[in-house]
């Protein structure tokens, strides 16, 4: 099953290059979700069901949880969110895993993370039936996505590419440049550039001289953690530039701003088209991570989409 969503241009012009709201574009998604969940789960006798899964009192995994049930919310998938406390043992999570695989009612399980110490979430990913793996991060289905197979994709990445295809930009034939390596976004995202008919250069942070290589990227994307990590100097003029870094700067007094990896004003000036941070890549991840819930409940309930 490909996206459900008909392309649609979100991009806005804004100081010489178009700037991508993946805010916006997340909520059109999920407009467009509400209504496939509106018509099949009548049919179906149950909407969707999501599993979350979180140990501890970690504040920032519990906002992001949170996000994720309200967002369910909104489009009508049932929420089965499982909080345990930071002293749960393996055993415990293990079991529950294995529960919410057999449960009928739930189409897609996600592990939180971080998780506290002493917990291996690498065992509690690989417990999860791939099938119903709303993150894409089980093996099978970056193996899947490396064979060019139909499976989860990862949400993160696989947001990007929508941002890129509303924004009407077709990877074929052009440059892309990943800066990060990561199993979350780094790889995967390199994969389905690479799936797209892109031209791929993975960089890292082993890579000398990395501005040499960013600046011959047709389209750039910077998934590190690393605030201003890129600059104009780094950037190809006219190149679309994809932020997916999100870091917190310490302000006295508050909670401080969100930037990316990207200085955006200078590759603003640069770039064709430019994510911003917040309100690029971020919201994109959580619509992904439904419709991947979404895309397990058709295929589990044995209804075709279109492709």
């Amino acid at each position: 099953m490909t996206s459900v969503y008909p392309p649609e241009n979100s991009a806005r012009v804004a100081g010489g290059a178009k700037i991508l709201d993946g805010k916006g574009l997340a909520r059109r998604l999920q407009q467009q979700l509400q209504q496939t969940v509106d018509k099949l789960a009548p049919q179906v006798g149950r909407p969707p069901g999501l599993a979350v899964l979180m140990a501890g009192d970690n504040p920032a995994s519990a906002a992001y949880v949170r996000n994720k049930e309200l967002a369910c919310e909104r489009v009508g998938i049932a929420s089965f969110g499982e909080h345990f406390p930071a002293t749960v043992s393996q055993r415990e999570l293990q079991e529950t895993i294995e529960r919410l695989n057999r449960d009928d009612r739930v189409d897609g399980i996600l592990v939180q993370l971080p998780l506290p110490n002493g917990l291996d979430d690498r065992e509690l990913l690989l417990a999860i039936d791939p099938d119903k793996d709303a993150d894409g991060l089980h093996p099978i289905n970056l193996g899947r996505l490396m064979r060019g197979e139909p499976g989860l994709r990862s949400c993160t990445p696989a947001g990007v590419m929508e941002i890129l295809k509303d924004a009407n930009v077709d990877p074929s034939g052009k440059h892309a440049v990943v800066v990060g390596r990561s199993l979350l976004v780094g790889k995967p995202i390199s994969l389905m550039l690479l799936g797209a008919n892109a031209t791929v250069t993975m960089a890292h942070s082993r890579t000398p001289d990395l501005g040499a290589v960013t600046c011959t990227a047709d389209i750039l994307v910077v998934a590190v953690g690393k605030p201003a990590l890129v600059d104009g100097s780094m950037v190809k003029p006219g190149a679309v530039a994809i932020d997916v870094g999100i870091n917190r700067l310490a302000a006295a007094g508050d909670r401080g701003r969100l930037v990316g990896d990207l200085e955006f004003d200078s590759v603003r000036a640069i770039a064709s088209a430019i994510t911003p941070v917040p309100g690029g890549v971020g919201p994109m991840t959580v619509t992904m991570l439904l419709e991947n819930t979404v895309r397990s409940y058709c295929q589990r309930c044995g209804i075709e989409t279109r492709a």
